[in-house]
């Protein structure tokens, strides 16, 4: 017996197909092997035909008690990661108790203020064995040494960690709007998460850098990747500038992308991003690691592309996205349940969602084979065209001084919104299909009951603060924040003195807080 995978009909299913089998397509020469330079067809050998993409769901509101019963439910329906979603105070670097915080406590994610919370959110979670991605960018730092000392008190090193923290800032300042410091701070923080991970949590990836939200925000597949690809390159040269060997930290860089439900060209998309980004990382930063030069990503399915009408049909959305993610070669995927477009997921609907990824990997056979559309006639002219476009954006940011330069003359902001309102139009003018929307539309909607976040929850949330700054040592509080402004005032790595202070119960908001005071606060630009 051969060990052949076999298609239905009992036929042999090769793991992976080059030049030697396809008799009109030269793909040996054209395309090279998976998991080799410039790691068109994936970034290992063998991809999905060994084990499957690591499956996470989303997932985090109201208290993180209530997000530890979701996660503990998430891992028991077969989760391989989690990925926590926090509310808009924590992502903005705020304490529940705020003015600013009012309203919006546990909204639209958990909401984490202090040590505390953090053991609540992972109590009885085997952190050494589930990875878990944390969606956090200004206060990424404070949020990773919560887990870390949050983990040390289980037991665990943090060289036994694994999981992401998005911590990309940039992306912020062109799409999402939660940064906290100026670019140039934010940039020093970053590379100081870098330096610190290599020496304490070596298996972490210490950023996510992001095209999802740009093209949530209206980017398309090529402005995705050139302004992900242009924003990553920043970071790479920040950090190398603050003498960081190159080898030393783009190992555990990754990057997080969309899954729209125009199959195809996101296929196309995800192997032109990994082609760039090879050649970039060893023909601009001389990387000599294959590793470093490996574009490896996260991908969630689109939520701008659900519909609040007949939102059942974004099973079929959902699934159409997960698939071209898979055919892609992600290295995890979530996707979303079908009623976001309407208030927070379900519990059925969450299920739902990972019903869906377990289907594509175990009753479908893409997982059978790498690259399956490898040769394809249109897949190879599309990849290509699409890492021309890409480049083309990447040379303009470039011309523009880079990232930052870019972002403050407000280039890829005004690029992507002038695509977006394009879009628009097209739906509006029913050039673009939209099913239950613009076609196909129901005279009246079925009754939906979503679900809500209980106001009461921030008001507990208020009062536990209140008993946590009661109990804790004050004065050595105080004294860690003063050392965390030093460090922020000078050279020093500002994350183990702001460790320290969280250690001692230290919040976020306060952490925070004490940074603002030294660095400042980003104010945009009115108008570009």
């Amino acid at each position: 017996m051969d060990s052949f995978a076999r298609s239905e009909s009992g036929l042999p299913i090769q793991p992976v197909y080059d030049g030697r089998t396809l008799t009109d397509f030269d793909a040996d020469t054209a395309l090279g092997a998976p998991g080799q330079f410039p790691f068109t067809r994936g970034v290992y050998p063998s991809m999905y035909t060994g084990r499957p993409w690591t499956m996470r769901q989303y997932a985090g509101f109201g208290t993180a008690k209530e997000s530890n019963e979701r996660y503990h439910e998430l891992v028991g329906a077969g989760t391989g990661g989690l990925s926590v979603a926090f509310d808009l105070p924590t992502q903005m670097g705020y304490d529940s108790d705020e003015p600013l915080a009012r309203g919006e406590v546990g909204k639209v994610g958990v909401a984490i203020d202090s040590i505390q919370d953090m053991r609540t959110l992972f109590q009885g979670l085997p952190l050494d064995k589930v990875s878990t991605s944390m969606t956090i960018n200004a206060p990424a730092s404070t949020l990773l040494l919560l887990y870390q000392l949050v983990a040390a008190e289980q037991g665990v090193p943090g060289s036994l960690l694994t999981g992401t923290i998005q911590n990309d800032v940039l992306k912020e300042y062109i799409a999402r709007g939660t940064y906290i410091f100026p670019p140039k701070q934010s940039l020093r923080l970053i590379s100081d998460i870098f330096a610190y991970c290599h020496r304490e949590l070596p298996r972490w990836n210490t950023i996510s850098i992001s095209g999802y939200h740009m093209a949530e925000a209206g980017a398309t597949p090529a402005q995705e990747i050139a302004f992900t690809l242009a924003n990553a390159k920043e970071y790479v040269r920040t950090a190398v500038a603050a003498g960081l060997d190159v080898d030393d930290f783009a190992p555990r860089l990754s990057f997080f992308f969309v899954a729209r439900t125009t199959l195809l060209e996101e296929i196309a998309k995800f192997r032109a991003a990994r082609r760039i980004w090879a050649r970039v990382m060893r023909e601009e930063f001389g990387a000599r690691n294959p590793k470093s030069q490996m574009l490896r990503f996260h991908t969630q399915t689109a939520g701008v592309q659900l519909t609040a009408q007949q939102p059942e049909v974004n099973l079929v959305r959902v699934a159409l996205q997960g698939l071209g993610a898979v055919l892609g070669g992600t290295q995890s995927l979530h996707t979303n349940s079908y009623d976001e477009a309407i208030a927070l997921p379900t519990q059925k609907a969450a299920r739902l969602a990972l019903r869906t990824q377990q289907v594509i990997a175990y009753e479908t056979d893409v997982t059978k084979t790498v690259d399956p559309f490898a040769g394809s006639y249109f897949m190879e002219s599309m990849t290509d065209d699409l890492e021309a476009a890409a480049l083309e954006l990447i040379r303009a940011v470039e011309d523009r001084g880079g990232a930052v330069a870019a972002i403050e003359e407000g280039f890829q902001k005004s690029e992507i919104e002038r695509s977006a309102y394009r879009i628009a139009q097209e739906i509006d003018h029913k050039g673009r299909t939209v099913v239950g929307v613009n076609a196909h539309v129901l005279d009246e909607e079925e009754p939906y009951e979503p679900l809500r976040v209980d106001p009461q929850i921030e008001l507990d949330q208020c009062e536990r603060l209140a008993a946590l700054r009661e109990e804790r040592d004050k004065d050595a509080v105080e004294r860690a924040l003063d050392a965390l402004r030093t460090a922020a005032r000078g050279t020093d790595n500002v994350l183990p003195p702001m460790r320290e202070a969280l250690r001692l119960r230290a919040t976020v908001g306060e952490v925070s807080h004490a940074l603002r005071d030294v660095w400042g606060v980003y104010v945009p630009h009115d108008t570009f």
